[in-house]
């Protein structure tokens, strides 16, 4: 496994060595030991599974408030996202700052994001399943979202008419919202 350091500090896109023949391939999805070695010293209590069965589906902006905060480690299984961290730690020199990275099958990156992002992703290809490791279990009176087409923040999701829940649609702005992290060095 090698990391790839994104402007974004702490968030890293995770290269896993896959070893591939006639056959077809392997690679070790997760192994604390070597993503100890990469600087990531989450402990993952939680495995979760999602599905989006059309194109241009958006999925966000989410994240868990303190004391519940949730590092991830997501994978895209099959198709193709474009996965999206957003920096919300106030005092960051990337405050407001987001990144968009493809996660793909065959690509196989992982893509690392630590506790005071908000996350969220847009699928590229329809019948995309994602799998994502977290550190907190998931906590309803924790559980935040923050508009998707948040002006403040202007993710470019490279969608015109996003596929979105009732919740997504609805969410509220980040300044509108209790939302807050502190960066910490």
């Amino acid at each position: 496994m090698k990391a790839i350091e994104t402007e974004l500090e702490g968030v890293l896109i995770i290269e896993p060595q896959v070893f591939g023949d006639n056959r077809g391939w392997f690679y070790e999805s997760y192994s604390r030991k070597k993503l100890e070695a990469l600087g990531i010293n989450a402990d993952f209590v939680q495995d979760n599974r999602s599905f989006s069965a059309q194109p241009g589906t958006v999925r966000g902006l989410h994240c868990q408030t303190d004391p519940m905060a949730q590092a991830k480690l997501v994978t895209c299984t099959r198709g193709a996202i474009k996965d999206i961290a957003v920096d919300i730690r106030q005092g960051s020199p990337t405050y407001m700052k987001w990144i968009g990275v493809e996660l793909n099958d065959q690509n196989k990156l992982m893509l690392f994001i630590p506790k005071g992002f908000l996350h969220g992703f847009v699928t590229l290809t329809p019948d995309v399943e994602l799998f994502y490791k977290v550190d907190e279990y998931y906590s309803p009176e924790n559980d935040r979202s923050i508009r998707f087409n948040d002006p403040a923040i202007g993710v470019d999701w490279g969608v015109e008419d996003p596929v979105l829940s009732v919740k997504d649609m609805n969410s509220p702005l980040l300044a509108d919202s209790n939302v807050k992290f502190t960066y910490q060095r």
